[in-house]
């Protein structure tokens, strides 16, 4: 456990440092665990989350507030944006590993319609879906996705 939160220290927070309840690592370390527990999408985190006993919370840094000092978990939407910033790849890429247990992905791309202006360019969309059907992976390109096998490597906001 120690080299994990080493290594999740050594992250750069994604977020604006006004308004920050949550540190990084506690919220990072709490979406591992999901998704070892199985979770496979982002509101099966933030459930995992909500639910899981708070001896737990308390050795994963989850902050306690209250006169009874409970440890307090974000809510999903924060546990989602903090993931979609840290890992564009989703929960997949938090261990390395597909949440679905897939063996087969299937991957798309398309540029949304509608998402250009004078001053932003077209968004370009490039999602990864087992044959379960739920998106287990998207990303913003900066370039239309290709139509080769060749993928490329999308990073957050690189639009």
């Amino acid at each position: 456990m120690p080299r994990v939160v080493g290594r999740l220290t050594a992250l750069v927070d994604p977020r604006e440092r006004r308004g920050r309840r949550h540190s990084l690592v506690s919220m990072l370390l709490t979406a591992c665990c999901a998704v070892l527990a199985g979770a496979r999408s982002y509101a099966a985190v933030g459930q995992w989350a909500v639910q899981a006993p708070q001896d737990a919370l308390a050795r994963l840094g989850v902050r306690a507030t209250g006169p009874f000092a409970l440890h307090q978990v974000p809510v999903t939407s924060t546990i989602r944006r903090v993931l979609q910033l840290t890992c564009p790849g989703g929960p997949a890429d938090l261990l390395g590993r597909s949440p679905a247990g897939a063996r087969q992905l299937a991957v798309d791309g398309t540029t949304a319609r509608g998402s250009r202006t004078s001053t932003i360019p077209a968004a370009h969309l490039l999602s990864a879906v087992p044959s379960g059907g739920h998106t287990v992976a998207s990303c913003r390109c900066r370039t239309r996705p290709p139509r080769s096998p060749a993928l490329p490597r999308c990073s957050p906001g690189s639009a």
